[in-house]
């Protein structure tokens, strides 16, 4: 590709201004229809097919981009048997010799509604507050469609030349993106020669400036069970001697993090940080310090008249970005096995299975390191117990290609025309299985990963939201970085 560093010949507060006007009187209320509507991913949604909710957000989108009339686009809504639906849009290079492509993502499914909401929000009730979208979805990333097509719109209108444009929009990304590798097999030869990718599913170190991601961790998730009995019984009668299952769960837990620290256990599922992106977390430490573990909600509670508030494992800023997005770590979702406590007797219960979330650092194989979960934590059982671990999905993480010159130049200058500040980089700790699967099919491409989810904004839990004035910039700074496409 051409090193070359372009200059924008925008109209880039003109640009600014219309793209609010898009956000506020079109997207937005697309956007509140959009959370209204549960479709879950897959995963959480085994009769998503029958249900309908993926596909009628499918279908409104579509219906939206059509309405938006866009010079030289045309889309398509492509099914292939038994697989969630993908939305696929092409526009025309206007740019005189043009020949290569732009690759623009994101997806229209969701995480489920979790609990601890609000009392006056809820995951499928839109609502505006201090110019945030609260609700399931909105920002994570059902905004991705309705954004990438305001910035080409934007474009068009200023009569900006620009290279080709396709749009992949998916439907299973939450539950791993394992329906999106049969569509870009068959859509291959119609993505064309892609050079950059603008992904519209991450997050932002502040509110301030663009952030551009350069890694995300691998993911692999699973249930972890463990039987000792076929039925439960008076634990009175059998405790002492039949061993509890949540022990031996403990136990084999235990081969795999050390409970005191956090730390997993297994060499190989640690690798080092590059050197680029240990210079590029320095400097993104300096910018965000404290911030980038105060933005939890922390528990808190009274303690000799002061507020006393739970630790974050680490306070130093640049020590903090590496935990969570360059070290493996261990979260468990979900439980099975647990009566609730109101109908907890006094029984030994039969067995305890947890859901297992483990996130992998971006260089980590994620089909290896399954396999030596499951055999860590299989073998050998405490007592003789049935220990079993099933994988559930998974995905390697991903690590940014090296920056050319007109790239880096055009992301500075988007972040200064419609932030006021240059670009910033960060690591994300979650997931986009694409980017991978992206890098390894267009090497030489670019790759403009980033996205709305900033400080608070909560993504899969409760109170996620979308911070509109930031989402309306954004949009504009996607414009002009492919306006400066070379």
């Amino acid at each position: 590709m051409n090193d070359r560093i372009p200059h924008s010949l925008l109209d880039n507060a003109q640009m600014l201004n219309e793209v609010s006007t898009v956000w506020d009187a079109q997207i937005v209320p697309q956007l509140q229809d959009y959370i209204r509507i549960p479709a879950k991913s897959p995963m959480f949604d085994s009769d998503w097919a029958a249900n309908g909710y993926i596909d009628t957000v499918v279908r409104n989108t579509a219906a939206w981009i059509e309405a938006q009339s866009v010079s030289g686009l045309t889309l398509e809504v492509v099914r292939l048997p038994g697989r969630t639906p993908v939305l696929f849009f092409e526009v025309a290079a206007t740019k005189v010799g043009s020949t290569q492509t732009v690759l623009m993502y994101g997806h229209l499914d969701k995480q489920p509604e979790f609990s601890g909401w609000r009392s006056d929000l809820g995951p499928w009730s839109p609502k505006i507050d201090d110019g945030k979208l609260y609700g399931r979805g909105g920002a994570d990333d059902g905004y991705a469609a309705y954004a990438a097509i305001a910035a080409i719109q934007a474009l068009k209108t200023q009569n900006a030349p620009h290279p080709r444009i396709v749009g992949l929009i998916e439907t299973c990304e939450e539950s791993g993106s394992y329906d999106l590798l049969p569509y870009i097999d068959v859509l291959k030869t119609r993505l064309g020669e892609v050079a950059l990718v603008v992904c519209l599913d991450s997050g932002a170190g502040n509110y301030d400036q663009l952030w551009l991601t350069n890694s995300l961790r691998g993911m692999a998730s699973g249930v972890l069970k463990v039987e000792i009995l076929t039925e439960g019984i008076h634990s009175g009668d059998a405790s002492g001697l039949v061993p509890s299952s949540f022990r031996i769960m403990r136990q084999v837990l235990d081969r795999l993090e050390d409970s005191t620290t956090g730390r997993l256990l297994p060499a190989s599922f640690h690798c080092e940080v590059p050197v680029d992106r240990l210079d590029q977390a320095k400097a993104t430490a300096a910018i965000l310090g404290e911030e980038i573990y105060k933005r939890f909600p922390w528990a808190h509670y009274d303690c000799g008249g002061a507020s006393t508030f739970a630790l974050p494992t680490t306070t130093d800023p640049l020590q903090a970005l590496l935990n969570r997005t360059w070290l493996p770590t261990l979260s468990v979702t979900g439980a099975e096995g647990f009566p609730e406590l109101k109908n907890a007797g006094n029984v030994l219960r039969p067995y305890t299975a947890f859901k297992l979330s483990l996130r992998l650092p971006p260089l980590v194989q994620a089909d290896v390191a399954v396999q030596e979960l499951k055999t860590l934590l299989e073998d050998n059982a405490p007592y003789q117990a049935r220990v079993t671990f099933e994988g559930q999905s998974s995905a390697t993480g991903w690590n940014a290609p090296d920056t050319v010159p007109w790239f880096e130049a055009a992301l500075n200058a988007a972040s200064q025309s419609h932030f006021g500040a240059p670009s910033g980089y960060i690591g994300q700790g979650g997931t986009i299985p694409l980017m991978n699967m992206l890098s390894k099919g267009f090497p030489q491409a670019q790759m403009m990963v980033c996205g709305v989810l900033g400080p608070k904004s909560n993504a899969h839990g409760p109170n996620e939201f979308l911070h509109i004035p930031y989402a309306k910039k954004l949009t504009a700074a996607v414009a002009q970085v492919i306006s400066l496409f070379p």
